[in-house]
């Protein structure tokens, strides 16, 4: 008689391991060459360090710090003594933190790594002074600091003392910061508590893991406080990228490489000053465009509007992804929101970083409504000042493309301080230390507009328009009478010809009979070749320089 289930043998247990998501048998080796990910329903494990530093780090290259610290019980707590020796003998680990420098395909980095496994991760005093030396030999070595965070927050058995390491880690990041480093904290399952409202979220870029839970009360205990059930996905990392505090969510099977990008990015001797590529040869458009731009008709500046207004018309991500190389986007204001009408991140254009801001009102009525057709909220203006800043720490140039017939105007966004987010933007603009070029693509809707225009150069697209308000605004404020659009259009001044008249702009970029698909390249090569020539220009100025010429152009209107 054949029996029908057979009886697995050591070994056999051995190799198989069951996922706590989906309750199914795994293969162990087929999780391990699926970086610890289960390939049935995609739960990710907990890393240990080891495993960590196997998927992230180059072979061989990493050099532990500071791993003989003295273990010391600051409260006299009975049994700490007695759990800490336990947790050293299950993980033979020193700490729940290790750190020090390695390489990412041969970039050098000092990495930490948290362990859950060594009580839940939660923060001591060894911790904490791990992290902030460690920090400051990064910043006495100007290396970048990369922390892979996992914590269930403080340590009792410390009690205040474990609160102490909150401020310490936290000064120690901002003189790091304040040297020009680049900081990256990675957020797994869980991050939590004290570590969450310290090093683990003042990251010059976050990034986090799918589906880690982040927070600064755990769900148990906010349930407990509010006698409510949370909703699913609550604190999870797509929430936190929703709410603005996470730039970007990244699969383990691309975190080395998405880690070596960021790291290419910011090399400090990659700043705009020492721009040296060659720009292309001046570019001189197809033949076909040629022909294109002689049949295209002069357009009166209502038609400019229509035109300017169009869906179908290039948008913002479309010259992003064909100017620039290697962009990769950031989200989220790190107060309240992701908002998605504005999309920004970090890219080159031959090899110099740069960081590229647009507002995008979407290709069809599905994409329009996702970002709101353009209209950015407060949110979205913090988001992009919060890129500017950044990219002024780094020494990179902005580039904004503008295309919006208006900031937000709902309740939600008078909630949120519209105003205030607008006049924000344009005080921090005026005295970036780094080149600002600003392109309007589309409608350059009033305040709305000029909260991303505030550069040393603002060039304009030939059918783009850029205006006070809308001609039917202008027309109902002025004449009472909105159906009068098309005479306000004309007397407004508010084409390419126009404003480059008045001063307004510096450049006006031809559309080769139209700014759609087939005129792309043309319209982006254009675009790439003045580029270059304004980096290589701005490349001569200091920062104080350029705020200054961006001061003196505003100040002659």
């Amino acid at each position: 008689m054949i029996p029908l289930f057979k009886k697995k043998t050591t070994e056999e247990k051995a190799d198989v391991i069951i996922c706590p998501s989906c309750k199914k048998e795994l293969v162990k080796s087929e999780v391990v060459a699926n970086k610890y990910v289960c390939y049935e329903c995609g739960n990710y494990f907990r890393v240990r360090t080891s495993n960590r530093l196997k998927m992230v780090a180059d072979p061989k290259s990493f050099t532990p710090w500071f791993e003989e610290m003295e273990f010391q019980n600051p409260l006299d707590f009975p049994g700490y003594e007695e759990k800490i020796l336990a947790a050293q003998e299950k993980t033979k680990l020193h700490e729940a933190v290790t750190i020090g420098e390695a390489k990412i395909y041969g970039e050098s980095v000092v990495l930490g790594i948290c362990d859950a496994r060594f009580m839940m991760s939660s923060m001591g005093h060894i911790v904490g002074e791990k992290i902030a030396a460690s920090v400051e030999r990064a910043t006495e070595k100007k290396l970048p600091v990369i922390l892979f965070c996992c914590s269930g927050g403080a340590r009792m058995q410390e009690g205040i003392i474990s609160l102490m390491q909150m401020e310490k880690t936290s000064a120690a990041l901002k003189r790091h910061s304040n040297a020009g480093l680049l900081y990256i904290p990675i957020l797994t399952d869980p991050t939590t508590g004290g570590v969450t409202a310290s090093f683990a979220m003042l990251g010059d870029i976050i990034l986090a893991e799918p589906k880690a839970l982040i927070g600064f009360a755990g769900p148990r205990v906010i349930e407990q406080t509010i006698g409510e059930k949370l909703p699913e996905g609550f604190q999870r990392a797509e929430f936190q990228l929703e709410h603005g505090f996470v730039d970007a969510i990244v699969e383990r099977k691309d975190l080395k490489k998405t880690l070596y990008q960021i790291l290419k990015l910011h090399h400090v001797k990659d700043g705009y000053a020492n721009f040296t590529e060659k720009c292309e040869d001046k570019f001189i458009p197809s033949e076909l465009m040629r022909e294109r731009a002689a049949k295209s008709k002069s357009m009166s500046a209502w038609e400019k509007v229509k035109a300017a207004r169009g869906v179908e018309r290039l948008a913002s991500v479309d010259y992003m992804g064909e100017i620039f190389e290697d962009f990769m986007e950031l989200h989220g204001d790190r107060y309240f929101r992701d908002d998605p009408a504005v999309v920004g991140g970090i890219a080159t254009i031959n090899g110099q970083p740069v960081t590229v801001i647009g507002i995008h009102k979407g290709k069809d009525i599905k994409d329009c409504m996702r970002h709101n057709y353009g209209m950015p909220s407060p949110e979205g203006y913090r988001k992009a000042l919060r890129l500017m800043k950044q990219a002024e720490k780094f020494h990179r140039p902005v580039i904004t493309f503008v295309n919006t017939s208006g900031a937000f105007c709902g309740m939600e966004a008078e909630e949120g301080g519209q105003g205030e987010a607008i006049a924000r933007n344009l005080y921090e603009m005026s005295d970036l230390k780094v080149p600002i070029l600003s392109l309007m693509i589309g409608e350059g809707g009033s305040g709305g507009a000029l909260g991303l225009a505030v550069g040393n150069e603002v060039w304009m697209m030939e059918n783009a328009t850029y205006s006070i308000l809308s001609p039917e605004g202008f027309a109902s404020i002025l004449w009472k009478d909105g159906k009068r659009a098309k005479e306000a259009a004309e007397v407004m001044k508010i084409t390419a010809e126009d404003l480059y008249q008045l001063h307004v702009v510096e450049k006006i970029i031809p559309e080769f009979g139209g700014a759609d698909q087939d005129a792309l390249h043309d319209i982006s090569m254009f675009m790439k070749y003045h580029i270059c020539e304004f980096l290589k220009k701005c490349s001569n100025m200091t920062g104080e320089e350029l705020a200054e010429e961006r001061y003196r152009r505003f100040r002659r209107f």
